[in-house]
């Protein structure tokens, strides 16, 4: 109920500053609004400094609009009330008495005095504070809106890693389209403030040459025109450019505030006390210009000595933070050390049963190691995230490849660098990676306008050329046009990529039993025909493990083992037998391999195809690929050239063959372009449109 007051209550006041542009008001309600003005320009300006970041005060450029009709509003019912009276000491009694008092006050019986003051106020907001804060929102405006792609790239790389869920990505696009939505608005709003400070140059100049024209035709003496119709113009003029110099000092201050973990009071204690020194160089300078002739030396004296009393303070702060800090890490090192003591002392003597020598030789099917200074990022206990990013992706791994793939064993590993990590599959490296902790990932994605200074590197995961940006650069190169990963996320991207590249690797006959396990509750006559008597565990889990070789999901189980039930002749030809699969599998093929419904793809002269088949031998075990070299070699020349000619445009390049030639030109290219998508026109599914972008000939 008091929810839907106050928004009655904001909507009428709304309506009356629009009618307060018409209707006349008398002075007590315009002493009243003008205070209100002062009150909420006052409130305004102090939201602008608790803030930890613009979006927090999104509603800106909206109260802008308000505050500006209001503030001429008033400025129109001021001047009414003033060009209305009947001269003399009743003009600035009739304005009101926040204006005769503050004209009174600023003017000191001296109307020059008060004409000065209020021409540097309106100068100060309109060529300082206006313009600049103009300047600031059209290039934050820009800068946004130009980054917003790298934010999204952003965004689906950390999405697709499993670093963030659904719902977190979507909060993340809101937060960009809101980001993009407030500078943009932003850009236009500083032209309200502008304009004001236009128009109370105006209003003044006509305020007082009507108030004297007015005067003058009532029989009134020029000094006594000039001293009435001055004080109260000066007054209201000076009673408006108060709030608007606050206004526009908010508006500044809301253009200029970068994302941060505290208020602007807080980041500015933090910022100013982090360095000591400069407040004893500062101080000594102070004490420096007590010895110019002329200056004052009880002014220098004290500012000096504050300087050096407060560089004093926070030194000794500095130094009791780093006693602490330096106590706790000796403190960890010592439980470590009695740990690692303990630990030797009682493993000799666990390993003298033999049993517990033979549980050294399992392996973990996957294995990472962090150097010492990475443990924190893994640590849940110390705030690391990884753990859980983890949880996410393989979540979103078994959705998109339908496969869960065993816990991922974590240690620590003081033989290698403090900053990097290993990967390993069935304990032996596959991977390596190294990066910096308080970093972030930066990477140009071609939109990058000014190059920000860092650390060059190797994005770990594809091979990009990237560099490590501080934490103190990290909204220039946001502004820049970077794309930002977290290092969290880079060894998240970087592990989901080697699980894909080895999940077929992975995949065991317990995994499968697992999968056949859950599959019998829910459809158990497949299960009853087909498994163990026509097929056994071990055969479909190699025909498991080469559909994820190439990329293929094996969520559908259903249809893979009807497929094999349908076609137990074949079963002897896993080769054949693959193909089939495939086949039957064509709208999730589709699906992992196509965008828009469309497949962009290289195609393979009839004459290549001729070759490879007239070149398969049947065997006992199936049909066998026997390249004839030349022709082999031409191929894989011919095949480089044309992926070449096509890597920079394709995300994912893809050559497509006819069925039966399929599975011989994957084994043939596997061994010169690992990784290169090869499919069938029998995996495609008939909808899908189809679209050569080169043609592979001999």
């Amino acid at each position: 109920m008091l929810k839907r007051m106050l928004d009655n209550v904001f909507a009428v006041f709304v309506i009356i500053i629009v009618l307060a542009l018409i209707i006349p008001l008398n002075k007590t309600l315009v002493d009243f609004l003008i205070a209100t003005n002062i009150a909420l320009a006052i409130i305004i300006l102090l939201i602008t400094l608790y803030i930890k970041e613009a979006l927090e005060f999104s509603i800106f450029p909206s109260i802008l609009l308000i505050t500006t009709v209001f503030r001429l509003a008033l400025s129109i019912s001021t001047t009414r009330l003033i060009l209305s009276s009947t001269g003399g000491a009743e003009v600035t009694a009739a304005a009101g008495n926040i204006i005769q008092a503050i004209g009174n006050f600023v003017m000191m019986d001296n109307p020059g005095v008060g004409f000065i003051i209020f021409v540097i106020l309106v100068l100060v907001n309109f060529l300082v504070i206006t313009k600049g804060a103009e300047r600031v929102s059209e290039v934050a405006a820009r800068f946004t809106l130009d980054a917003m792609p790298g934010k999204q790239m952003a965004i689906d790389a950390d999405l697709a890693a499993g670093a963030i869920d659904d719902e977190e990505a979507k909060e993340r696009r809101i937060k960009v389209q809101r980001e993009a939505d407030f500078f943009g608005a932003m850009d236009g709003a500083v032209k309200f403030v502008k304009g004001d400070a236009i128009m109370a140059i105006v209003t003044m100049i006509i305020t007082l040459v009507g108030g004297m024209a007015f005067g003058l035709a009532g029989g009134m003496e020029l000094d006594e025109v000039l001293g009435s119709y001055s004080l109260a113009t000066i007054g209201d003029g000076l009673s408006s450019q108060i709030p608007a110099l606050l206004i526009a000092f908010a508006t500044g201050m809301v253009v200029t505030r970068t994302a941060s973990t505290g208020s602007f009071g807080i980041e500015l204690r933090t910022q100013f006390g982090q360095n000591p020194t400069v407040m004893f160089i500062a101080g000594m300078v102070a004490y420096a210009f007590m010895f110019i002739p002329g200056f004052p030396l009880m002014v220098f004296f004290v500012i000096g000595s504050v300087l050096l009393t407060l560089g004093f303070y926070l030194r000794r702060q500095k130094l009791a933070l780093a006693a602490i800090t330096e106590q706790e890490e000796q403190m960890q090192a010592q439980i470590e050390q009695e740990q690692a003591a303990a630990e030797t002392a009682g493993s000799e003597e666990y390993y003298r049963d033999i049993d517990n020598v033979f549980k050294l030789l399992s392996v973990d099917q996957i294995e990472m190691e962090f150097g010492y200074s990475l443990l924190h990022l893994v640590d849940e206990k110390s705030g690391g995230s990884f753990i859980e990013r983890l949880v996410i992706f393989r979540k979103d791994f078994a959705m998109t490849m339908g496969m869960v793939f065993p816990s991922v064993r974590m240690r620590n590993n003081p033989e290698i660098n403090p900053n990097q990590y290993v990967i390993k599959i069935k304990g032996e490296e596959v991977a390596r990676g190294e990066i910096l902790a308080d970093h972030y990932l930066a990477l140009d994605n071609g939109d990058v306008t000014t190059p920000v200074d860092g650390i060059d590197t190797i994005e770990p995961a594809f091979g990009i050329p990237a560099r490590w940006i501080s934490e103190d650069k990290k909204v220039m190169a946001d502004v820049a046009g970077y794309t930002l990963i977290d290092p969290v996320s880079v060894m998240i991207t970087h592990l989901s990529e080697i699980i894909k590249q080895h999940c077929h690797e992975i995949l065991s006959r317990q995994d499968v039993k697992t999968m056949i396990d859950n599959m019998r509750q829910t459809n158990p006559s497949v299960i009853e025909d087909l498994i163990p008597n026509m097929v056994s565990v071990g055969y479909l889990q190699r025909v498991l493990s080469m559909l994820l070789k190439e990329g293929i999901p094996i969520r559908d189980m259903e249809t893979i083992l009807e497929t094999l039930s349908e076609n137990v002749s074949a079963l002897k030809d896993m080769d054949i037998i693959v193909e089939y699969v495939r086949q039957a599998l064509k709208r999730t093929v589709t699906r992992r391999f196509a965008e828009a419904n469309a497949l962009r793809v290289i195609t393979l002269d009839p004459r290549i195809e001729d070759s490879i088949i007239s070149n398969v031998k049947k065997t006992d075990r199936g049909s066998v690929y026997v390249p004839d070299p030349d022709a082999a070699q031409t191929i894989i020349a011919k095949t480089t050239e044309e992926v070449e000619k096509v890597k920079d445009v394709l995300p994912s390049v893809i050559v497509l063959t006819s069925p039966i030639v399929r599975v011989y030109f994957k084994r043939l290219i596997d061994q010169y372009i690992p990784g290169l998508t090869v499919l069938s026109y029998n995996e495609i599914d008939n909808t899908t449109q189809i679209q050569a972008v080169g043609n592979i000939t001999m």
